[in-house]
């Protein structure tokens, strides 16, 4: 129930985050800053999954 309202926000927190693409914070982190998604508002850290999957898609492996 949890994970299904995460998959439907815009914005999620580092710890939610790594928790919804099943990574550790660290590199949930180092990913989300390198897509450009992290965004600052009065102290609080949020990433933009929308931005973060089109960064992530873009490695997609064809063989």
């Amino acid at each position: 129930m949890e994970k299904e309202k995460s998959l439907n926000k815009k914005f999620v927190r580092y710890k939610d985050g790594a928790e919804l693409y099943s990574l550790g914070i660290q590199n949930f982190m180092k990913i989300a800053k390198e897509a450009g998604a992290v965004r600052k508002i009065r102290g609080t850290v949020l990433v933009n999954t929308e931005k973060l999957d089109e960064y992530i898609d873009s490695f997609e492996v064809r063989e």
